[in-house]
């Protein structure tokens, strides 16, 4: 089965909207290249209609235009890009087509088929609802020393808690975080009753007159 991978970047405060207006402060070598790593090494983009729509009005101008990130540009255009919309799309950036089907099946669907791994890039809400139906098999957080205070955050309120697990962490110059989670398992029920036992111990593992 196909892997999906999706990647945001992210304040500090949980914010994820119009990353455009506050990263780019943050943005360096060892940023591009992770993102280069998510993106780059995907054969297919799954894209909601939002984020599409914002790539496909400035790559396929960056790609003719052969500045620095041309090469980038021509990746993208060049990558199978598949959008998720309730509504009948037109596509004007090579290809480029619509996933068929509801969300949660045509998404298992193209899991299902042969081929590399799928990767995302904003997409907030389908980044959500695969969270949610446990289809998406990595997140990548790229999180930004900024409370940005304003904006939708990744998580909104919802039913059941999603449990992840770190799967690597790495520390940016500019102190940005590159945080990679997979889903995981609930950890069960607990409460103060367990909490103490490892607060008691932590206090003997100092000894006495420890500060």
């Amino acid at each position: 089965m196909r892997k999906i991978t999706a990647e945001l970047f992210i304040a500090l405060d949980g914010v994820v909207e119009a990353p455009d207006q506050w990263h780019f402060p943050y943005f360096n070598e060892e940023m591009g290249a992770a993102v280069e790593a998510t993106l780059g090494g995907t054969d297919t983009l799954l894209l909601g209609r939002r984020t599409y729509d914002s790539f496909a009005g400035a790559w396929p101008e960056r790609e003719a235009a052969g500045g620095d990130d041309a090469p980038f540009a021509q990746a993208l255009g060049d990558v199978r890009k598949i959008v998720v919309s309730n509504r009948q799309l037109d596509f004007t950036w090579r290809n480029s087509e619509q996933l068929a089907g509801g969300l949660v099946e045509g998404v298992t669907a193209l899991k299902n088929e042969s081929g590399g791994r799928i990767g995302m890039s904003g997409s907030v809400s389908v980044v959500r609802q695969l969270l949610a139906a446990g289809l998406l098999d990595e997140l990548h957080l790229l999180v930004h020393p900024i409370a940005v205070r304003r904006g939708m955050r990744l998580f909104d309120e919802g039913e059941q808690p999603i449990p992840l697990k770190l799967i690597s962490s790495e520390t940016f110059r500019t102190g940005v975080l590159n945080l990679v989670y997979a889903p995981a398992e609930p950890r069960g029920r607990a409460g103060y009753e367990e909490a103490k036992a490892h607060l008691s111990r932590s206090g003997s593992e100092r000894g006495p007159g420890a500060s």
